[in-house]
């Protein structure tokens, strides 16, 4: 028998039809949006409610708690990107909000304003894409991260640590460690909350290179290559404080940049925040300025654009050629003389108290050893352990002249003893890095 439908159903029927069309479309389009969203903040806010439970309590398995569910666990990709490169945890969050209260109250509000600036991010990324048509997709995730980046990419994901990249002149630092409370207190004091846009711009190049460096040449391109590209999306000059200072020392950087810039020694031009007497990676101002040369001598702009980004960091011979190409030094280099130049400025340990030189025999009375340096020293010393036993039981400290470190230790009779200084940290007052030394000896 053939159903008859009434009146009344044909007309339900009728009105359920556009409802699940409604329903279709609604959900297209959000499934549209979250794909063209390249900006992302939701980790902020859930940081802040996480901050204000661990407030509310002083056991601190509690806080651990509040920091795990409520800001780990709900974290966005980007957050656990971060966490994976950074090695962050929910222990040290909480230890970093507990010991800087001042910090965090200060930078809070600047963090939550990060909304606000999504639409100019979005705007300056269809910028970037008219003077770079190849651009790929990249997603930007704005989190709280534990004082280390203030910026970083994993792949096609641009990951910003708020706390850094929002921070101000007026961010208080004093109750932040020294050491990082005068490295931030150096990069916050050039910053105000416009500096948000230009940061995304140069991690979002980032996303678009290829290849790491082998030296310090390439790594310095890379990034300043990143601040280059900025400027041109921006269309204003950058700011940046290792750039404004670099304008104005350019001749006398590029001098000593080159000697160096072949070598796999980066700590005189990046990531040396806590460590510059002057200004913190300038680098970033010597790869800028040599990709703006390069700009400035392509007669085809827009192709300039392209090799810039394109350029392979792991063929050292086309960093070489695309320095050549830049024309920033108007003189041919000799790479064999300026690596032979570096190495012969590069301070050594000409002795060791009272046992002499490396494979020698030192009584088990000794209970200092002395270590005289060529010149006079600049930072902290660094010693590994070797193969043999590790002597050493205190590092007394440096003399006054910095020409010598003394050291105690405890020996024993019929033993065999080994350790190595390193250049971690430590290079002559005129700023090169040490030449490693093996300290190795017996006694009778």
């Amino acid at each position: 028998m053939r159903k008859v439908l009434s009146h009344s159903a044909i007309q339900a029927g009728s009105r359920i039809i556009p409802v699940i069309l409604s329903a279709l479309l609604f959900s297209w389009n959000v499934s549209a949006q979250e794909k063209s969203q390249k900006v992302f903040t939701e980790d902020i806010d859930n940081f802040w409610v996480a901050f204000d439970s661990i407030q509310a309590t002083n056991d601190s398995l509690r806080q651990i708690h509040f920091i795990k569910t409520l800001y780990i666990d709900k974290g966005s990709q980007g957050l656990k990107a971060f966490m994976l490169l950074r090695s962050y945890s929910a222990e040290g969050w909480v230890q970093l909000i507990n010991r800087s209260p001042k910090f965090w109250a200060s930078v809070r509000p600047n963090t939550l304003a990060t909304k606000n600036k999504a639409p100019m991010i979005e705007a300056s990324i269809r910028r970037f894409k008219e003077l770079y048509p190849q651009l790929s997709d990249a997603k930007m995730y704005f989190t709280i991260g534990g004082l280390r980046s203030g910026g970083t990419t994993m792949g096609n994901l641009i990951l910003v640590g708020s706390e850094i990249a929002t921070a101000t002149k007026n961010t208080d630092v004093s109750d932040l460690p020294e050491g990082t409370a005068k490295w931030l207190g150096g990069v916050f004091k050039e910053q105000g909350l416009d500096n948000i846009v230009p940061l995304n711009i140069h991690e979002y190049v980032h996303t678009q290179q290829r290849g790491d460096s082998k030296n310090l040449l390439g790594q310095s391109i890379k990034e300043g290559s990143c601040d280059f590209i900025t400027e041109l999306v921006m269309g204003s000059p950058m700011q940046n404080n290792y750039i404004q200072y670099g304008r104005l020392h350019d001749k006398e950087l590029a001098e000593k940049f080159k000697v160096e810039m072949f070598t796999p020694n980066f700590s005189n031009w990046l990531g040396n925040g806590s460590r510059a007497k002057t200004m913190a990676d300038l680098g970033y101002y010597m790869g800028y300025a040599i990709c703006k040369s390069y700009y400035s001598n392509s007669s085809d702009k827009k192709n300039a654009i392209k090799e810039i980004i394109e350029l392979n960091y792991s063929d050292s011979a086309a960093v070489e050629n695309f320095l050549i190409a830049s024309k920033y030094y108007s003189e041919p280099l000799n790479k064999a003389e300026l690596r032979a130049q570096f190495e012969a400025a590069r301070p050594r340990v000409i002795s060791i108290e009272p046992i002499g030189k490396e494979d020698s025999t030192a009584s088990a009375d000794v209970k200092e050893l002395k270590i005289v340096f060529s010149t006079a020293m600049d930072g902290g010393i660094s010693i590994v352990r070797g193969k043999e036993t590790y002597p050493i039981t205190e590092i007394v400290g440096f003399s006054e002249d910095k020409t010598s470190c003394t050291l105690k230790v405890k020996l024993e009779s019929g033993n065999k003893y080994e350790f190595v200084v390193t250049n971690y940290g430590l290079q002559s007052a005129t700023g090169y890095p040490l030449k490693p030394y093996r300290v190795r000896f017996r006694t009778p």
